[in-house]
């Protein structure tokens, strides 16, 4: 591809999947190359399942349910790739779009360890870009939270400076709330530094909790919680958990908020509905409780991620901060299952360009950096 091709093309494909391990989510993204302030439009936008033997083996190593071998681990950085890859080509084939036409893939990869606090830190995402490269001949851009833990950083969360430059307003403070498996908030005053921290659990507890009552690998809708009552003594002990005093900042994952992390908290008597409806309340009370704290003026929370379809989920979160309008990014042109994909596919735009794409005041790191790896095709 020539350089004035290049700078033509303006259309950018981005990966993700996440803590819940609950599918590919895959975003063939148009960027306004000249326009000031940015403008992104999503192209087309699909979500691919996970064969189940991957997925439980993603979901399996992502709560140090075991220790693979590192012949099972070398194996599934491959299967990870193949699978982005082929996310990849599906996506571009209903669409109608050629290779060609796409300057770069930006692919997260799949996280299994996550350790900030560690010595030393570190983040740990597999599925190999060059895998990806070679099975899609699209130039990919791979591996980018590992540079920042690297500058004394967190690695994550990574989309607030793609949130701050779609959804940033002069008028009033406004806040981005992921609900992945992960909770994470980027806080956009009106005036003033980004910010942005996980807040702790959003669906990974509530979907492993239904996994294992009910056999379905979500609540859908929160019908099964709806089915309970909420616990007052047993939320107490989940809120009692250090991680959520510590200041940003911070970040988590599967790996700590997981099965056995709940198990101590509970009792023989607690009926299994309840725990789900606790649970969930223990996603809106952190929530409710990290943005009081540390954006109490917040005018407008904007939610997008897999929570953003539980209706019950969104409705307590409201009714914990009364004040507040709490609505989908959809309401302002960002469908909110592909946020993330997409702020990868601008993840690789920045690194292209040689930009950084990283946020100190959010990660901890030591400065600005250019993030991830290039794998040219």
């Amino acid at each position: 591809m020539s350089q004035s091709q290049e700078r033509a093309t303006s259309l950018y494909l981005g990966l993700m999947s996440g803590t819940s391990a609950d599918g590919i989510d895959a975003a063939l993204v148009r960027f306004s190359e000249d326009a000031a302030p940015l403008r992104c439009e999503l192209v087309m936008g699909r979500t691919f399942a996970w064969d189940a033997p991957t997925r439980q083996d993603l979901v399996s190593l992502g709560q140090a349910a075991h220790e693979p071998s590192l012949d099972a681990l070398g194996r599934l950085d491959v299967r990870v790739a193949l699978a982005f890859a082929d996310a990849s080509r599906r996506l571009l084939e209903e669409a109608g779009v050629n290779t060609d036409s796409v300057r770069a893939i930006g692919s997260h990869g799949q996280t299994i360890r996550h350790r900030p606090y560690g010595a030393p830190p570190f983040t740990w995402q597999i599925g190999d870009g060059n895998v990806i490269a070679e099975g899609t001949g699209i130039d990919t851009v791979a591996d980018f939270r590992r540079r920042d833990v690297a500058a004394g950083g967190h690695g994550a969360p990574l989309m607030p400076a793609f949130h701050a430059a779609l959804l940033h307003s002069p008028d009033e403070d406004r806040a981005v709330l992921n609900l992945g498996g992960i909770g994470n908030f980027t806080l956009l005053p009106a005036h003033g530094e980004v910010r942005g921290f996980d807040t702790g659990p959003a669906n990974a507890l509530m979907d492993a909790w239904c996994h294992q009552h009910t056999g379905h690998d979500f609540d859908a809708g929160g019908e099964f919680a709806a089915t309970g009552t909420v616990d007052d003594a047993l939320l107490a002990r989940l809120l009692a958990e250090p991680w959520f005093a510590q200041p940003p900042p911070k970040s988590t994952g599967r790996e700590q908020f997981h099965l056995a992390w709940l198990q101590p908290a509970l009792s023989a008597h607690h009926a299994a509905a309840d725990v789900q409806a606790t649970l969930m309340e223990l996603t809106a009370a952190t929530v409710a409780n990290a943005l009081r704290e540390h954006q109490p003026r917040t005018q407008r929370v904007l939610v997008c991620g897999g929570g953003v379809r539980n209706p019950r989920l969104l409705s307590r979160i409201a009714a914990r901060l009364p004040e507040v309008v709490v609505e989908s990014t959809a309401s302002h042109g960002l469908d909110p299952d592909f946020v993330e994909a997409m702020g990868f596919a601008w993840l690789a735009r920045e690194t292209l360009a040689g930009r950084p794409g990283n946020l100190p005041s959010v990660t901890g790191a030591r400065g600005y950096r250019v993030l991830g790896a290039i794998h040219r095709a």
